[in-house]
């Protein structure tokens, strides 16, 4: 079993958990974990960019000038691609760039992601955060007993709604819940920050 230290908000250890050691502390898959955040950022395109070809733009009806006998080369429309203001040659067109990967890939790269931030000593377990003030520099003061530099995606479940006031003004710090992260979100962050009861949450989930 790997071990895994759960630490209260002023930084000091509170106790100790035991992560499935057939899950955390191995080798890291990177080839799952890439193919689950391509099918994301796949799916996160809009794909509607669009340019107008030659049919599309408006006017060029009549032909510019006689085919025979002025001397220039041949034109049949003022909106050919050829011209400025013409229409444009194989231009990008509304397009659905989504994929999807089986559904034990997009769990199996939530694990490895999890996994890989264990091994980094990138995340971080605390018992509860609570923030009675509700106000920004008593989170931060939080963050800074913990020792957390650099983007954190932060999952708190279980506190309470003023505890969500202090957090949301903080830059660098990005909240979601355990039951919808994914990996690409915790790969897209230095520090994974979690509460004792998003991290059971996490741990059904790669089940």
């Amino acid at each position: 079993m790997s071990e895994l230290t759960v630490l209260n908000s002023q930084g000091k250890k509170a106790k100790s958990i035991e992560l499935p050691k057939e899950q955390f502390g191995v080798h890291v898959h990177a080839a799952v974990m890439h193919q689950a955040v391509v099918m994301y950022h796949a799916n996160s395109r809009q794909g509607t960019a669009a340019t107008k070809d030659r049919s599309l733009v408006s006017g060029g009806g009549k032909k510019p000038w006689r085919q025979k006998g002025t001397g220039r080369a041949r034109a049949g429309s003022t909106r050919s691609p050829l011209w400025k203001k013409g229409g444009i040659t194989f231009g990008p067109k509304p397009r659905d760039f989504s994929m999807q990967v089986p559904k034990k890939v997009r769990v199996a790269a939530l694990r490895e992601s999890l996994n890989a931030k264990f091994l980094d000593n990138e995340l971080v377990c605390v018992d509860k955060v609570e923030v009675v003030s509700g106000k920004t520099k008593d989170f931060a003061k939080i963050l800074e007993n913990l020792k957390i530099n650099g983007r954190v995606l932060a999952l708190l479940d279980g506190s309470d709604a003023k505890t969500f006031l202090a957090s949301r003004n903080i830059v660098r710090l990005t909240l979601n819940r355990a039951s919808d992260v994914n990996a690409r979100d915790i790969l897209s962050n230095k520090n994974l920050l979690v509460t004792q009861t998003a991290l059971e949450t996490l741990l059904k989930r790669i089940q």
